[in-house]
Formats: structure tokens, C-alpha cells, sequence
């Protein structure tokens, strides 16, 4: 391939000297500039935020939980989605044509589709995880072992990689300067339906199942707690699906509650004892009376400032909840959702529904910025991740000192 300039914003670009085409500079040089520090931001926060995922996993001991394998393989997917896939989105973005050949055209459409979808679909996978780990705790939490999600990780590959097939069968359909995603109608809405559409769907019905479920076992473990209800009345599981709650505790101060509850409920209890110790002790019954009559009062007081507070740490936890799951959905959403709704429609459409390709790009790169966001929105909420990135950091600096 040759680069022929002609002017200031005009070049020719041949193949084989048989063929010819006129091409303009897409960007003045101020917009290039500032759209390379953009993606190259952008490359910079995927690979390093993942990386140190990959890192806070494999040197954290409280991190070394096998759901936590889903992590590293949706880390080590977005990590080569900034190495290997952006890099040549930014340059053929820049100079306005693809510089690098068929063959590695069909590699690179494969790739980028294969790591975005893998990408996409870990997400989804996590839902699930997440989901038998709040509805079906005990049994699901026995099943939950390396092995088994490592063979859940390979299907996602696999499902993947059967998705990002078709390109490498147009390997000399493409012209030598251009590198287009596929357009065949039947290709596009089988591949954006599973590699987007459906995952979409099953994320936020889970999500959405989850929060309710939350909700209501907050709701269930407050109300037993101010003694509303009996311990008969909880739920098969509860002290197991708790724990899924406690996570989203910013003081995680439920402990030092329920031993403060145990504690008067046992004193009081001591007490109404003494007063059925028998004719020796009659003398002292109207002490006894008045001890008990004093305790219950304050006794009283304090529930009521108990329940005030254990009504507000729910709504705190309510409340964290829904941020996190409207982080993880919106997330999602917000960065594939216009990409893969133009690219479908325009498939559909050919052209007549006016979408403009400065528009299209524009999501196109929304969609990659998804890769750099993942490793702040499943993990900057997770206690053990905080301080496993501290400890990383905290390392890193001590050695460049």
C-alpha cells in the first residue's frame, strides 16, 4: 500500500498501483491531538484498572474466592481489548483509512468483536452468580467451586468466539484501505441479540430480582432484631443470605447491635428469675418489683432508640444498594446500549434512517470506555478490593522511592 500526499488535507492511497481513491485528512491537528490524549486515556485506565484487578486477586488472600475467578477473566478480557483492540481503532480513527492489510483486518474485527462480547457476556454471567448466591445460598454456595466456574468462563469463551467466527470468512472481501464492521443484516441482529440484547435483558431482571430480595430480608432481619417477630419467623437461610447484605454496610456495625440486644434482653431475663427464688427471698419482692419496673422502663427507652436506629441502618443499606445496582446497570447500559441499538438499526435501515457515522463513531467509542469502568464499578464498592489496592499501590510507590 503507498500514501501519496497531494495537499495539506487531500492523499491518494493505492494497492497493487491498480486502483486509486482520493482521500481527505478526517481531523485538523489540534482535533487529533486531542482525540489520541482521549483514547489514550482511555487505554491507560483499562489496561492499568485491570491489571491491578488481575493482581489484587492473585495477592489478596480475601479475595481468593472462586466467583472471584469471573474477575480475572472479565479483567484479562478488557485488558486485551486496550492493548490489542483500541490501539488500532485510535489510528484508523486518526488517519481516516486502515494501514494495515486484509489479513489483519479479519484478525482484528474477530478480536474486537470476541473480547467486547466476552466482556459483555462475563457481565452477565456475574448477575447469575450473584443471584443463586442470594436465592439459593446453601446449596449453591456448595456447588460453587473453581472448578465449576472455571468451566462456566470457558463456555462464555466459547459462546464468544462462535459470535466473532464470521469476520475471518470476509478476509478478502475487504478493501485494502478500509476495515468495516460487517454488515450483513442476518449477522448483525443474531450477534448484537446475543452478544448484547439478551445479556442486557437477563442483568436487569436479575438486578432487579436481587434488590427486591435484599430488600426484603433487610426489612424481615430489622423487624427481628427491634423483636417484632420470633426467631420461628426467619426465613430458611437467613444467616447465610445475610451475609450477601452486609457487603453494602459501609460500618458494618450490625455485630455490636445484636450483641448490645442479647445482652439487655439476658439481663432482663436474670432478673424476672430472681423474683421465683422461693419464700427465702420473699422479703426482698418489692425490691425485685421495683428493679424490674425500673429496667423494662429504660429497657423500653433503649428499643425505641434501637429501632429508630436500626430503621435508619436499613435505609442507609437501602440506599447503598440501589446506587450500587444503578451503577452496575447504568453502567452497562449507558457504554453498549447506543452502539449496538445504531449498528442494528442500520443494518436494518441501510442508510434511510439517517444515522450519521460522526454519530456512530461516537458510540462506537462509547463502548470501549465500558472496558475501563468495569474494574471501578465491581470492585471500588468491596471492602477487601480497597484495601488490596492500598496494599498494592502503597507497595509500588515504596519501590520507585
Amino acid at each position: 500500500m503507498e500514501l501519496t500526499t497531494l495537499s495539506a488535507g487531500l492523499y491518494t492511497v493505492s494497492g497493487n498501483s491498480s486502483h486509486q481513491e482520493l482521500v481527505s485528512w478526517p481531523y485538523q491537528a489540534w482535533e487529533c491531538t486531542l482525540i489520541i490524549i482521549a483514547v489514550g486515556s482511555i487505554i491507560l485506565s483499562t489496561v492499568i484498572g485491570n491489571i491491578l484487578v488481575v493482581l489484587a486477586i492473585f495477592t489478596s488472600r480475601a479475595l481468593r474466592a472462586p466467583q472471584n475467578l469471573f474477575l480475572v477473566s472479565l479483567a484479562s478480557a478488557d485488558i486485551l481489548v486496550g492493548a490489542l483492540i483500541i490501539p488500532f481503532s485510535l489510528a484508523k480513527e486518526v488517519m481516516g483509512y486502515w494501514h494495515f492489510g486484509n489479513v489483519w483486518c479479519s484478525m482484528y474485527l474477530t478480536l474486537d468483536i470476541l473480547f467486547c462480547t466476552s466482556s459483555i457476556v462475563h457481565l452477565c454471567a456475574i448477575s447469575i452468580d450473584r443471584y443463586w448466591s442470594v436465592t439459593k445460598a446453601v446449596r449453591y454456595n456448595l456447588k460453587r467451586t473453581p472448578k465449576r466456574i472455571k468451566s462456566m468462563i470457558a463456555i462464555i469463551w466459547v459462546v464468544s468466539a462462535v459470535i466473532s467466527f464470521p469476520p475471518l470468512l470476509k478476509t478478502n472481501t475487504h478493501k485494502e484501505w478500509k476495515c468495516d464492521l460487517n454488515d450483513d443484516t442476518w449477522y448483525v441482529l443474531f450477534s448484537c441479540t446475543v452478544s448484547f440484547f439478551l445479556p442486557c435483558i437477563i442483568m436487569i431482571f436479575l438486578y432487579c430480582r436481587i434488590y427486591r430480595v435484599a430488600k426484603h430480608r433487610a426489612s424481615t432481619v430489622s423487624n427481628l432484631k427491634n423483636g417484632l417477630s420470633g426467631c420461628h419467623s426467619v426465613p430458611p437461610g437467613m444467616c447465610y443470605h445475610q451475609e450477601c447484605l452486609d457487603q453494602h454496610n459501609p460500618h458494618n456495625n450490625h455485630d455490636a447491635d445484636e450483641m448490645d440486644l442479647e445482652e439487655s434482653t439476658s439481663s432482663i431475663h436474670k432478673i424476672s428469675e430472681s423474683t421465683h427464688h422461693g419464700p427465702a427471698e420473699s422479703g426482698n419482692s418489692v425490691k425485685v418489683k421495683r428493679l424490674s419496673w425500673s429496667m423494662n422502663r429504660g429497657q423500653q427507652r433503649r428499643d425505641r432508640s434501637v429501632s429508630i436506629s436500626q430503621t435508619r441502618l436499613q435505609q442507609l443499606r437501602e440506599k447503598r444498594l440501589t446506587f450500587v445496582l444503578a451503577v452496575v446497570i447504568g453502567g452497562f447500559v449507558i457504554c453498549w446500549f447506543p452502539f449496538f441499538f445504531t449498528y442494528s438499526l442500520e443494518s436494518v435501515c441501510r442508510g434511510r434512517c439517517g444515522i450519521s457515522d460522526a454519530l456512530f463513531n461516537f458510540f462506537f467509542w462509547i463502548g470501549y470506555c465500558n472496558s475501563s469502568l468495569n474494574p471501578v464499578i465491581y470492585t471500588v464498592f468491596n471492602r477487601d478490593f480497597r484495601k488490596a489496592f492500598r496494599k498494592l499501590l502503597v507497595r509500588t510507590s515504596k519501590r520507585t522511592m
